[in-house]
């Protein structure tokens, strides 16, 4: 560890190098106006107007209302400005517990100065850029001091200025300096280098001017970043992403930490000039330095965008339309309650317009885009419970009502989710600007703001701060937002990570902006590749470099969540293996193909294999699941889908089958086989008991108890079929407790109305609810009870055609 202390006053403001312009620069005219957040920025900004950064590692120390949250970071260290000063720490203590590492906190010193007037508007940023940020500490006389907050940096910077130098221990009493004991009295110790030992650590003090670690610090400590620029070329399919960081001293011994994604992308252009002897273990594994001040990473940008670069197999495709046909039919507006549950609806709406494209049943694109126009028109609200405003005081786009409350819409209005959020909403007005151009041209600049919220990639838009959700240096983004004074940043879901950035490349396509969408498209590279490393463990792999050392978390299989202190395999929301994975996958698209590469699906499938044939288990996680298995062998995914009933917002049946039908089918042979259909048409029910099967308006629940027979309408379903009462026009549902008898009591047929009527050897036929997996028998009464684990069990019907 080491601790520069510069005895002059000098700072450098530096910007992203500006190689893309900005999509936009109107003000932007959002339905629900402006709004202005109840939480925001302190005068930490106070030379400065909006747009400020909202979700990178540095906000903490500009949030409402103390602006004092403890950050993880510049790494290796950790930070918070406070009023009294700049305190940083390297966290010395780093558990498993079974689920998740854990770096502790720490804070070892407080940097400050005796005339320091300890107020919130003493300190503020002087610069900022995509990694770091320029902090000033200053009095009224004049005295103060400016540090450096670079990512990467082994030394902490303090320039003074006019100022008594005041240096506290956060961490337990300073033991020694330079070797001498410090009991009872002080010590007087003068010099360029100080070797200071305490509880914390071992710290190193420079003045500059002028083991093994310790002989690399010094060797290098004259040299040290200030500011860094980011830069990229795009050369057809591969893009090279520059950090360049300005630097007092000679550039070209700039002693750099790395993290393995950073490894690994300069490896792939060249050898890195590593130095070795010197590591700090982190969340994200162990920092190693790198020489000199500029790296160049190189990363395979995607080429998919539309559609999959296979044609559907001929042995799927009368499964596929069949499925389609009743999607497209069964279409609802999906109207706005959120951000988030409402963009799932309506991306997995418009991936049925292009799977029809696709299929060739292009007759069925306009009642898919009809309804998405329907759907997209309900943001137009301009009051009410959700509606989309433009936030005044960071700058960016808004779930309205939110900006006041961080419980809605898990923290839009607090700019939480972004990314995740307008993802989807970009990917379904793509489609629909696919094949609507009029709808486009009335809608361009509605759909740009949230482009320009969660992509912009220029200084001169100045409304909206550059990728919003992105952290450069930590190779991936960040979905956490201002809530809670931008303490500890955190990321759940890669997969919708991706999906946002996936919206990106096919916003940029319709707009016919080259540039940006190769913006884009690095986006997404770099966020794939930070979901491989970070969030896809290989517990058979014995890489020196992993980010996790630990077999036991390697063990795991899928982290399921980054933070910033901490990673493992747990969720804020569920438990669940299926749905800690799922989470990583969803929303399957043709853009990742590939990203699940086979080592790491065929590690996930053993890993969630139990709760894959578990009825209590949700399908909407098995289903993103089995998608992509398909990577591994696409006909295995098919025969174990077909028990499949729900597919929760993000995919259908229609969906998975297309997406198999598209894989790369390495193995060879037909994808899908042909599955048994309910019969359909209009039946009574005669139990094997020798009763008919009655529901009546008055009296709804199923019983086999009568001499003639309710007529059920029986119709087909994605992954089963629906039984509809024709007396009180119901549709059949089942309680997945099996607690009550199934009862005619559903005005519209989704997951807990599918059920598969199968025939037996002797004619008859026995019926499975979908929503739990079991048979129906009949209780003590006649009554119709989704109870039986076998098919032995099961109650046998007669179908009679009315």
């Amino acid at each position: 560890m080491a601790l520069i202390l510069c005895l002059w006053a000098a700072y450098l403001v530096s910007l992203v190098a500006a190689a893309i312009g900005p999509i936009d620069t109107s003000t932007p005219s959002m339905p629900g106006g402006k709004v202005t957040s109840a939480a925001p920025p302190g005068p930490f900004f106070q030379d400065f107007k909006p747009p400020f950064p909202t979700t990178g590692w540095w906000v903490g120390y500009a949030a409402a209302p103390s602006q004092n949250s403890v950050v993880a970071g510049p790494y290796p260290y950790m930070s918070c400005a406070l009023d009294t000063g700049f305190q940083f720490g390297i966290s010395n203590t780093r558990n498993f517990d079974g689920t998740s590492i854990i770096q502790t906190t720490q804070m070892d010193w407080e940097a400050s100065y005796v005339q320091n007037p300890n107020t919130h508007t003493s300190h503020k940023a002087t610069a900022w850029d995509t990694q770091s940020v320029t902090i000033k500490y200053f009095a009224s006389n004049g005295a103060g001091f400016t540090t450096y907050a670079v990512p990467g940096s082994p030394y902490i910077t303090l320039n003074y200025n006019a100022a008594t130098i005041l240096l506290t221990s956060k961490n337990g009493n300073i033991v020694s300096i330079n070797g001498n004991t410090i009991g009872t009295s002080s010590v007087t110790a003068s010099g360029t280098k100080f070797i200071i030992n305490g509880p914390g650590g071992t710290y190193t003090l420079y003045s500059l001017g002028e083991s093994t670690s310790q002989a690399i610090l010094d060797q290098y400590s004259a040299n040290y970043p200030t500011s860094v620029a980011l830069d990229y070329t795009f050369s057809g399919d591969t893009a090279t992403m520059s950090f360049t960081w300005n630097v007092v001293g000679n550039a070209a011994n700039l002693l750099h930490l790395s993290w393995p994604h950073h490894r690994s992308g300069l490896k792939r252009l060249v050898n890195p000039n590593l130095v070795t002897g010197l590591s700090y273990l982190t969340t994200k594994g162990y920092m190693k330095p790198v020489l000199g001040n500029v790296w160049h990473l190189s990363y395979a940008l995607p080429t998919i965008t539309w559609l999959p670069p296979r044609v559907p197999q001929a042995s799927c495709t009368s499964q596929i339309i069949q499925a389609l046909q009743y999607e497209v039919a069964h279409l609802t507006v999906a109207v706005p309650g959120d951000f988030y549950f409402w963009g799932k609806e309506f991306q997995a709406m418009a991936r049925l317009a292009l799977i029809a494209e696709h299929v060739g049943r292009t007759d069925l694109i306009p009642a898919v885009v009809s309804i998405l126009e329907q759907s997209i028109a309900g943001w137009n609200a301009t009051s009410g419970a959700t509606y989309a405003a433009y936030e005044t005081a960071w700058g960016g786009v808004v779930d309205g009502p939110g900006a006041t409350d961080p419980n809605i819409d898990f923290g839009n209005g607090y700019y939480n989710d972004h990314h995740f959020h307008y993802g989807y909403l970009l990917h379904g007005a793509a489609v629909i600007a696919r094949y609507d151009s009029a709808w486009w041209n009335a809608n361009k600049k509605f759909i740009t703001a949230f482009a320009r919220d969660i992509g912009n990639p220029s200084t001169a838009d100045p409304f909206f701060t550059i990728a919003r959700n992105r952290d450069w240096f930590a190779g991936h983004s960040w979905a956490s937002g201002i809530a809670n004074g931008a303490g500890s940043r955190d990321e759940e879901s890669s997969g919708e990570a991706m999906n946002a950035y996936y919206g990106l490349i096919l916003f940029a396509d319709i707009l016919g902006n080259a540039d940006f969408k190769n913006w884009a498209r690095l986006l997404w590279a770099t966020e794939a590749d930070g979901a491989q490393t970070y969030w896809h463990l290989y517990p058979n792999v014995n890489d020196p470099d992993t980010p996790y050392p630990e077999q036991g978390l390697r063990n795991l299989v899928t982290i399921g969540n980054v933070m910033d202190y901490q990673a493992g395999a747990w969720l804020f929301w569920g438990a669940q293996r299926s749905e800690i994975a799922a989470i990583q996958i969803l929303p399957v698209t043709p853009i990742n193909e590939g990203l699940y590469d086979t080592t790491w699906i065929t590690s996930v499938w053993s890993y969630v294999a139990a709760e894959m044939v578990d009825p209590t288990v949700g399908d909407e996680w098995k289903a993103v699941i089995q998608m992509a298995y398909g990577e591994v062998s696409p006909q295995t995914a098919f025969s174990r889908s077909t028990n499949i009933t729900g597919w929760g917002g993000t995919t259908s049946q229609a969906y998975l089958l297309y997406h198999l039908a598209t894989r790369k089918n390495s193995g060879g042979g037909n994808i899908c086989t042909a599955t048994a259909t309910n019969p359909s048409g209009n039946f009574t029910l005669k139990a094997s008991n020798g009763k008919f099967v009655t529901s009546t308006a008055a009296a709804p629940n199923l019983v086999a108890n009568g001499s003639t027979g309710t007529r059920f309408t029986l119709a087909y379903m994605p992954g089963g079929g629906s039984i509809f009462n024709t007396v009180n026009s119901q549709y059949v549902t089942a309680d997945p407790n099996a607690a009550v008898p199934l009862t005619a009591a559903r005005a519209v047929a989704s997951a807990w109305e599918n059920f598969k009527i199968v025939q037996q050897s002797d004619g008859t036929y026995v019926i499975l609810a979908g929503n739990n997996v079991e048979y129906i028998t009949l209780d003590s009464t006649g009554a119709l009870v989704n109870s039986a684990a076998t098919i032995s069990a099961a109650t046998k019907f007669t179908l009679v055609a009315q």
